[in-house]
């Protein structure tokens, strides 16, 4: 067998074992793009009306909403900018709950407790990451077809490849005046081409969530010497507190003198006697890369240092940037809403593959089937007669060749 021929079984069996996955992965990537944008069009309760005043505190925020779902532990009060609703986080792994809270911050009123582990987009990203599946089993299963995918990609672009200049014009265009069967081909080979550059892009990214040892690689090849496991700094606990402000009031009047224009801020409510406060400060709410994480002991609030990813962007390295791109990269809001839209269509892309290289496989196994029918049908026997200029017979093979010619 010649190396292509190698290289097309190659593409076809892992096609074959991975398709559905693929389609879901992508169809759902497609879906998932835009969730900020629909969701800012469909639930107007994110938004309030911008005041000429302070908003309330985290503490006062907290007990607000703690009222709304009690017993429920909360994670973080996060504030957007003018205009957008303030959110209080309730979140918990075990036993497992995610709620959105959704405050007016200068009034305090409640305006929608969401539970998302019902929401539709929390759906299609359960569907996204692990197939509906529970996380111990769809995880894997996503990350290998992931994986499998990459390879894909690498081998239809050797599949692709042209021998000659007379080929290569060929394949860069989609023929629509030919048969189906021959659309379906371009489809699958020109589309997959085009957007085979991107889906690389797409696969990269995902595989860093799919396997620690592919994002512990990406990283250290990009010249990363930090750990990429998130860890808080502990408080000290031996510190007696007598203020009559609420530390976490005190952390956030702090943080909006310093950060006044920041677009997010979410401050995290300690969760243990030792946990630091931890805040968030965002420059651009429709990125996440270049957000700043720091830290302060919730008793002297004094701010804590940490050797891992998630630190002050000021510190942090060019492969640092990187990983905490991926996110960012993935979605394409890297390059803004133009980037969404690319990701969008390659994802779309994505999922016809598995569907055109299904048919152009299908129709293969057809074709031989038919030939071999035809293969296999005896030959008429002429009638005797005493005619010498009779027609002769011409069997089903002879008619196709003659097409063919």
């Amino acid at each position: 067998m010649t190396f292509k021929k190698v290289i097309g079984k190659l593409h076809l069996w892992l096609g074959l074992s991975s398709g559905l996955i693929v389609f879901i992965i992508s169809v759902t990537g497609c879906i998932y793009a835009f969730q900020a944008e629909i969701q800012d069009l469909t639930q107007p309760y994110r938004f309030v009306e911008a005041q000429n005043k302070s908003v309330l505190q985290p503490s006062q925020l907290k007990a607000i909403a703690e009222k709304e779902l009690p017993g429920k532990k909360i994670h973080a009060v996060l504030y957007g900018k003018p205009g957008k609703a303030a959110q209080v986080i309730f979140y918990s792994y075990d036993p497992e709950y995610y709620y959105l809270a959704y405050m007016n911050p200068y009034t305090g009123e409640v305006l929608q407790v969401r539970n998302e582990n019902e929401s539709f987009f929390r759906f299609i990203l359960m569907g996204h990451f692990y197939l509906w599946l529970p996380h111990e089993i769809g995880q894997p299963v996503v990350a290998s077809a992931t994986l499998v995918f990459l390879v894909m990609l690498i081998s239809g672009i050797v599949l692709w490849w042209p021998r000659n200049k007379a080929a290569a014009k060929q394949r860069f265009s989609i023929k629509w005046s030919a048969r189906w069967r021959r659309k379906n081909y371009d489809l699958h080979n020109v589309l997959g081409f085009y957007a085979t550059w991107v889906a690389i892009i797409l696969v990269t990214t995902g595989l860093v969530w799919g396997f620690q040892w592919f994002a512990s690689g990406l990283y250290a090849v990009a010249g990363g010497d930090k750990s990429m496991t998130y860890v808080d700094p502990v408080s000290d606990t031996t510190y007696a507190v007598h203020a009559s402000v609420p530390a976490i009031d005190r952390i956030w009047d702090k943080i909006k003198a310093e950060h006044p224009t920041a677009e997010v801020v979410e401050v995290h409510v300690p969760e243990t006697a030792a946990s630091s406060i931890v805040v968030t400060i965002n420059s651009d709410e429709d990125t996440y890369w270049r957000t700043d994480y720091r830290y302060f002991d919730q008793y002297t609030l004094k701010e804590l240092s940490v050797d891992n990813l998630y630190g002050r962007i000021e510190s942090a390295s060019a492969a640092d940037k990187l990983i905490r791109m991926n996110y960012d990269i993935h979605v394409g809001a890297i390059f803004g809403f133009a980037g969404k839209i690319l990701m969008f269509c390659a994802s779309l892309i994505c999922a016809s593959l598995p569907v055109t290289g299904c048919y152009i496989w299908w129709g293969r196994r057809k074709k031989k089937a038919d030939e071999l029918e035809e293969d296999a049908t005896p030959l008429a026997t002429p009638a005797k007669t005493t005619q010498t200029f009779s027609r002769p017979v011409i069997t089903p093979v002879q008619r196709n060749s003659n097409v063919k010619a």
